[in-house]
């Protein structure tokens, strides 16, 4: 390659594993390479993986045979000295699996290897050195969490150069089961923070394989947590835990607690997904906003008016540091569990009738649109940052919801009398609230995600569960 080159990148058969074509420079002295060169490889489409430890293989003879090993990490392969026919098999749960890709490597190639992918080679030169770049620490029970596949498998035939019969391999590596009694790799895990919420509950709907776990079992505020999982088996965090008592949060005891689950446990949530390689999903708020723009989009800057908007902005941009991170901003949740929706109906059923605050505007947003979108996110490969998900629908006040749901449950929407702001909060002590809580939706709708128009997400709510009238 010319001084001039750059690394160029080529897709193989097998999903998410690359051959990278190294600028190799030399002259009568030798050679030199960047094996790995993050400000030039991650714009040809390399992924960002983080390699922590790299490892040296010196093979003596030609016909050396090494494989095939999926391991539960992704790794950078390359050869320091010779050449090797590079072997891969796709071992990861699937309708790729079984897959098989072969290429020579010498120092001018570099091939990476996703999490589940087997990988093998066979030396075609002697003195052959063969390194490779991981992106987690070998530990002794590491092992446990191999598959493996055997080189001389029928149905993967790899090509071999040398026939294995006059190859040099290890007894292991002999004995491997065949690709019929494989047990595939499964994915790394997807694990929901704040299962018993509201959000929570609607993701055990919409995610039901993912894991869940509330306070009790894993707590982010806790010193222990960062060891609490081997966390190289996660991909996705979805952290739906917060500290939401808004007007409990102006006290003191309750401005140590916000601060304390939004702000200062989110930093250890960060640096665990950051070392790991998790991307790591912030459920936010409009109260990160003082309410006095028409709409808030993503890119807004925040200024929170009181305790807990100001905690869950200082979340928001620790978890901005994180490399592979969404942070879906909503507003005015309504789920399983109580909400407004929820009170209202219930004032109706008795005769009740309410003051309700008309001067705020915005959109409810139901936590199965909200769990929905997060997996959409996710799932579909949205580039990371700030999404706003709310109902769609024109915004409205509180206390025009609250004469809809008066409405539909049968009862006089008259009964509802609208008042202000200052004057419902009036001698309460109570945090402030933005007055306009509107969330333009343009870049979630932007990635395929059409959230419900948020009257029509109501009247099915309301349908839904019968219990919300009684």
């Amino acid at each position: 390659m010319s001084d001039s080159q750059r690394p160029a990148l080529r897709e193989s058969p097998i999903p998410g594993l690359f051959v990278i074509e190294l600028d190799l420079r030399g002259d009568h002295r030798g050679w030199f390479k960047e094996n790995w060169q993050r400000e030039k490889m991650l714009p040809i489409g390399l992924p960002d993986f983080g390699p922590v430890q790299n490892n040296v293989s010196f093979n003596d003879e030609v016909g050396t045979t090494r494989g095939i090993h999926a391991e539960p990490w992704d790794k950078l392969v390359s050869v320091v000295h010779g050449k090797v026919f590079g072997a891969w098999v796709d071992l990861r749960e699937g309708p790729s699996f079984g897959s098989v890709f072969t290429v020579e490597i010498d120092p001018s190639v570099a091939v990476f290897v996703p999490r589940g992918v087997g990988n093998s080679y066979q030396t075609l030169e002697p003195d052959t050195v063969y390194s490779y770049l991981v992106n987690d620490h070998w530990s002794p029970d590491a092992g446990a969490k191999y598959t493996f596949l055997n080189l001389g498998d029928e149905t993967a035939a790899i090509a071999w150069p040398i026939p294995l019969e006059q190859a040099v391999l290890s007894e292991k590596d002999r004995t491997h089961p065949r690709l019929a009694e494989v047990a595939p790799m499964a994915p790394r895990k997807t694990l929901v923070l704040g299962a018993n919420g509201q959000l929570g509950r609607a993701l055990r709907e919409v995610w039901p394989e993912a894991e869940f776990a509330d306070r009790a079992e894993l707590d982010i505020t806790s010193p222990d947590f960062p060891g609490a999982r081997a966390w190289r088996d996660y991909g996705v965090i979805v952290n739906a835990a917060a500290y939401t008592k808004v007007d409990l949060a102006e006290t003191d005891a309750g401005r140590r607690e916000a601060w304390a689950a939004n702000v200062s446990a989110l930093a250890t949530l960060a640096r665990v997904a950051t070392t790991a390689g998790i991307t790591l999903v912030q459920v936010s708020t409009d109260y990160v906003f003082d309410g006095t723009a028409d709409g808030h989009p993503e890119d807004e800057a925040p200024s929170p008016l009181g305790v807990y908007g100001q905690t869950k902005a200082a979340g928001d941009a620790i978890v901005e540091t994180v490399p592979r991170h969404y942070i879906v901003r909503t507003s005015w949740v309504i789920g399983d569990g109580n909400n407004f929706v929820r009170t209202m109906a219930s004032l109706a059923e008795r005769g009740v009738a309410p003051s309700v605050v008309d001067d705020q505007v915005g959109r409810l947003s139901f936590t199965g649109d909200i769990a929905r979108g997060i997996r959409h996110l996710v799932e579909g490969g949205a580039p990371f940052g700030v999404y706003n998900l709310t109902g769609s629908g024109e915004p409205t006040s509180w206390a025009a919801i609250a004469k809809r749901v008066f409405e539909l449950t049968g009862h006089d929407a008259n009964a509802v009398t609208g008042v202000s702001t200052a004057e419902y909060f009036a001698g309460k002590q109570a945090s402030p609230r933005p007055l306009n809580s509107v969330l333009p939706l343009d870049k979630i709708e932007a990635t395929g995600f059409a959230p419900r128009d948020h009257f029509a997400a109501l009247e099915a709510y309301l349908t839904a569960n019968p219990l919300a009238t009684s």
